[in-house]
């Protein structure tokens, strides 16, 4: 399959390479407001349960039924408001995420199941935006590589419905295993993917200890991507998903009798640019931590396979 893969991205190379933009990005997303009555509170976002959300993805055809993944992430409503729409250009959120290291899914082609979250601002039960990959320091190709071999993803929805319009994004982060295996989230993949998420946001130089952060820990640094560079902060806070297994998709692979699929804690990001490129334009030279994640496969306690 791998070799598939590999002479269906040659034959696609070209066409790829003719661009200066990211050629699996999106245009931007309508459905976003400028300039609209976005209300954001002192938290930073709307706590989903105030308006019968919740903090667990809705996941199709699991068994038994009704079991959700944790809404691990937030990127706050008082970030940069660049930062907030779902866009390459201008600093947007795709570009953001490209200084973390995640992109589009492979040549614009979604793989696996869609799932729903209600964040309780009145829309309702929404599928997500869309799913990003780790591009394993290819910004063209490396989503593929995730498709393939697995790596840390993420979904997200925006939290912009008349009850509740924050502008926040809930991201849902967790790490797959291969194709191969389904794409099964490994050993403590929901946290250990939140926490490698956060390390490569704020450029840590070392692993963030999943076993040792708590509510209230926290982690800034910067990334840069396109000529934008980002500072972040990020703050654990406990009190919003449940330190538990129970309702948990993939709670049989994730957990073990001494380790609950979910810690408690949910990591709150404030971004901002603080600078910009002169020109317009966006280049494919990033800056970004793609190491720290090889780090970890090398160093984590993950399965052997996972190295290959």
């Amino acid at each position: 399959m791998a070799a598939m893969s590999l002479f269906f991205l040659a034959l696609c190379a070209p066409a790829l390479a003719a661009s200066h933009y990211d050629a699996r990005a999106p245009t931007p997303n309508p459905l976003w407001r400028r300039g609209s009555s976005r209300n954001v509170p002192p938290a930073g976002f709307y706590d989903p349960r105030n308006g019968n959300g919740s903090w667990l993805t809705s996941v199709p055809d699991t068994f038994p039924a009704g079991l959700g993944e944790p809404l691990n992430a937030i990127i706050l409503g008082s970030s940069d408001s660049s930062v907030l729409v779902d866009q390459q250009t201008d600093g947007g959120w795709r570009n953001y995420m490209f200084s973390v290291g995640f992109g589009s899914e492979c040549l614009g082609q979604h793989d696996g199941s869609n799932q729903g979250a209600n964040l309780g601002d009145g829309n309702g039960l929404l599928n997500q935006t869309a799913v990003l990959r780790w591009d394993y320091g290819d910004p063209v190709f490396g989503t593929c590589t995730e498709t393939v071999e697995g790596g840390n993803h993420i979904r997200y929805w925006t939290q912009d419905g008349k009850k509740a319009d924050s502008g926040a994004i809930f991201v849902a982060v967790s790490y797959e295993k291969p194709i191969a295996d389904q794409h099964d989230i490994i050993f403590d993949g929901y946290n250990l993917g939140r926490d490698w998420f956060v390390g490569n946001a704020t450029n840590q130089s070392s692993l963030v200890p999943t076993t040792q952060v708590t509510n209230g820990s926290t982690y800034s640094g910067q990334t840069s991507y396109g000529g934008y560079t980002y500072h972040t902060d990020v703050t654990y806070v406990s009190g919003f998903l449940p330190n538990t297994s129970i309702g948990v998709n993939h709670n049989l692979t994730v957990s073990s009798n001494t380790t609950n699929a979910l810690d408690g804690l949910v990591v709150l990001l404030n971004v901002q640019i603080v600078s910009k490129p002169s020109s317009a334009g966006i280049a494919l030279s990033p800056t970004r931590p793609w190491q720290l994640l090889l780090s970890a496969l090398l160093t984590a306690s993950v399965p052997a396979f996972l190295l290959l």
